[in-house]
């Protein structure tokens, strides 16, 4: 396995450039050829900070399944929209830029974020061809875009359903102005282009509620984007891998019930990308 580090500089970042760790598996000598996916992952913290659960144990988890993986340590507060939406579109263009060096499929990239973080990877799916974000960056928008995005109990609305906590840190000074609560409640920003989505979350989520899911959804049903949504009925916010790895002794963290969604996501990705097949 290799690892690699890459620093992301975007305009109007206040605290230094994100951090992309990338890890990569060598391929072996019986499959020379093989072109692997890659996701990025962004864990939560409510824009305030990025949350140690959802790092490492979920890239590992994906290096496990066959995955090349990316960990993204985007800007938080002070940092204020959309930095970070252009960090992550940075990202993903980085990748595809290395995809034939790296052995990475470069029609197979996908995000994968959890509560705030993956507020940000709706961001992309959502504003991955708006000019506000690939217009600084001088790439195109198909370089940004992500072929695929995986939401872990995800920041969605800027509502009545809100985590405040998350949209105040988020827009920062600007969080009166209307128009920018508006354009990032992003079940209002859903076109027929957001990419390929699985969603999963638990209906007794105390912080971010589950109603953030069920809009994402109802907006992409509309729009006849393909998604797959799982709603667990018991368990709390930021699970991540829902068992003692990611949890430890905290009891609310471990809830075995909530494990499976890493093997379904799993088996999303082999159905709509044949992503973890040896087939090219």
């Amino acid at each position: 396995m290799r690892m690699e580090t890459f620093e992301i500089a975007v305009p109007n970042q206040k605290t230094g450039p994100a951090v992309l760790t990338v890890y990569g598996i060598d391929n072996i000598s019986v499959a020379p050829e093989k072109k692997r996916p890659m996701v990025i992952v962004c864990g939560g913290g409510g824009y305030h900070r990025i949350s140690d659960r959802e790092k490492e144990p979920i890239v590992l988890q994906f290096l496990a399944m066959g995955c090349s993986a990316c960990l993204l340590e985007y800007s938080v507060a002070p940092n204020e929209f959309p930095v970070s939406v252009q960090e992550l579109a940075a990202a993903v263009a980085l990748v595809r830029r290395h995809a034939a060096e790296w052995s990475i499929a470069p029609d197979k990239i996908i995000t994968c974020g959890f509560s705030a973080g993956g507020h940000l990877a709706a961001s992309l799916g959502v504003f991955w061809n708006r000019e506000f974000v690939y217009g600084p960056l001088e790439q195109s928008p198909e370089e940004g875009r992500p072929d695929g995005q995986i939401l872990g109990y995800p920041v969605i609305t800027s509502g009545p359903k809100a985590h405040r906590g998350s949209i105040e840190n988020l827009l920062g000074s600007r969080i009166e102005d209307e128009e920018l609560l508006k354009l990032v409640s992003l079940e209002n920003q859903v076109t027929k282009d957001v990419p390929k989505t699985f969603l999963w979350h638990t209906l007794t989520d105390g912080a971010v509620p589950v109603e953030n899911s069920l809009m994402f959804a109802q907006a992409m049903t509309e729009q006849g984007v393909s998604y797959e949504l799982h709603i667990y009925p018991c368990g709390g916010h930021g699970l991540s891998l829902a068992n003692e790895e990611t949890g430890g002794v905290q009891e609310p963290l471990l809830v075995p019930y909530c494990e499976s969604w890493i093997s379904m996501a799993k088996a999303w990705m082999e159905l709509n990308f044949h992503c973890l097949s040896q087939k090219q």
